[in-house]
C-alpha cells in the first residue's frame, strides 16, 4: 500500500493520540516516524506505532511528562524526560543544545529517563539545518555479545552525525554498532533463509547461519564495534547516572514500566573553530570530489553518507511511501493495539 507522507503522518498521529499521548507530542513522534519511513529506514517508522501505542496505553510512556532542562555548566545541560516519549524528549533536548551551541560554540546535553527515540538522524539533522555539527548517541537494551563473549551485554547502541554544506546537501549517517539489525534476521527467518555467518550467534555463543537459532547479534568489525558500543553506553548511560550494559531495561519485558534510557547530544558550532562559509564550502568540495571517484566493480557511483536516503525521500515524495498492508490496516482500523508486545523477550517473541 502506497500513501503520501502527509497521510501517513496523520494516520500515525491519530493512532498515537488515541493511545493517550497529547496532540502536540503525538505530532512530534509522528514527525520522526515519517522521517524514518521517507528515508527508507522502515524499521523505525510505521512498524513501531503499535508497539508505542501499547506502551502508551499501558502507562510505560508518561502521557503528560514533567519535562525539565537545567544547565550544569555554560556548555552542558541535563534534560529530564520523566519517561516521556523519547522522540519528544530528544527533540526538545536538541533544541536546547542548538541554542547553547550558538551562544557558547559547543553544547553537550544529556537526556535522562526517556523512552525509545527512533531514528537518531532526525535529531542531528536539526543541528545541521542550523549550520551546526550534530552528534547523538543512545543506549539500548542488551542483545549483542561483546567481542569474544557468548552472552549478550550491550545494545545495538547507535551513533549519528550530521554536518551542513554550502548547498542543500548534508552529510548524515546513523548507524547501529552491530553488523546487522535484528529486523534483517526476522526478514530472513520469515523467508526461511540463511544469514551470513558474521551477523549473529546461537545460544552457545557460536556463529550461526541459521536465522531461527539466533540468540544475540555481533558487533561491527569485531573489537572495534565492541569498543564503539561500549563508548556509547558510557556516554549515554554511566555518564548520566543511568543503568548500563546488561542492566538497561528491556524494550518488551514490561510495557507498564518506564524504560529510563539515556541519550547524549553533542553540538559544535563550526564558526567558533573556522570561517563558517569556508567550512561549508569544504564540505561541498569533499562531496563533489567523492562523486568524481571512479566506482568499483558492481557500483554505479560513490555515494556520500545520507545521499541514498534523500534519494529515497525524493522518490517517495513523487510516488508515495510503501507501507506493508497489515500495518496500513492497523493504522486505519479502530484497535489501539493488539496486546502483542508486553512481556516478550528481547526479540519481541
Amino acid at each position: 500500500m502506497k500513501v503520501t507522507k502527509e497521510k501517513l503522518h496523520q494516520l500515525m498521529q491519530d493512532k498515537i493520540e488515541a493511545a493517550g499521548l497529547p496532540k502536540d507530542q503525538a505530532g512530534i513522534v509522528s514527525d520522526v516516524l515519517t522521517f524514518a519511513d521517507a528515508r527508507g529506514i522502515h524499521s523505525h517508522g510505521a512498524v513501531r506505532v503499535e508497539y508505542y501505542s501499547e506502551r502508551i496505553a499501558k502507562g510505560g510512556i508518561t502521557n503528560n511528562p514533567d519535562f525539565s532542562f537545567r544547565k550544569t555548566a555554560p556548555s552542558c545541560g541535563i534534560f529530564e524526560a520523566d519517561n516521556g516519549a523519547g522522540h519528544v524528549a530528544a527533540k526538545l533536548a536538541m533544541d536546547e543544545a542548538i541554542t547553547m551551541a550558538k551562544e557558547t560554540g559547543l553544547a553537550v546535553v544529556g537526556v535522562r529517563n526517556m523512552s525509545h527515540s527512533g531514528a537518531l538522524a532526525y535529531f542531528v539533522e536539526m543541528a545541521a539545518k542550523e549550520d551546526l555539527i550534530g552528534i547523538s548517541v543512545c543506549q539500548s537494551d542488551p542483545m549483542v555479545v561483546p567481542f569474544g563473549g557468548s552472552e549478550a551485554y550491550f545494545g545495538t547502541n547507535p551513533i549519528a552525525f550530521a554536518a551542513p554544506s554550502q548547498d542543500e546537501r548534508m552529510i548524515t549517517f546513523d548507524m547501529a554498532t552491530t553488523v546487522q539489525a535484528w529486523g534483517k534476521i526476522l526478514h530472513a527467518r520469515s523467508r526461511n533463509e540463511a544469514i551470513p555467518d558474521n551477523w549473529a550467534v546461537d545460544a552457545e555463543g557460536n556463529s550461526t547461519t541459521d536465522s531461527t537459532k539466533v540468540n544475540a547479534l555481533l558487533p561491527i568489525a569485531g573489537p572495534k564495534g565492541y569498543g564503539l558500543m561500549m563508548m556509547v553506553d558510557v556516554l549515554s548511560g554511566i555518564l548520566l547516572g543511568l543503568p548500563f550494559g546488561k542492566h538497561v531495561s528491556s524494550m518488551y519485558h514490561d510495557l507498564s514500566a518506564g524504560r529510563e534510557l539515556g541519550q547524549l547530544h553533542i553540538v559544535i558550532n563550526p564558526a567558533n573553530f573556522t570561517d563558517l562559509d569556508l567550512f561549508k564550502a569544504n564540505i561541498s568540495q569533499m562531496l563533489d570530489e567523492l562523486k568524481e571517484i571512479k566506482p568499483s566493480e558492481g557500483f554505479t557511483e560513490v555515494n556520500y553518507p545520507g545521499e541514498r536516503g534523500r534519494q529515497r525521500e525524493e522518490n517517495y515524495e513523487k510516488n508515495g511511501i510503501e507501507i506493508v498492508d497489515d500495518i496500513y490496516d492497523y493504522l486505519t482500523g479502530d484497535a489501539i493495539h493488539f496486546d502483542r508486545y508486553d512481556h516478550k523477550n528481547k526479540f519481541a517473541e
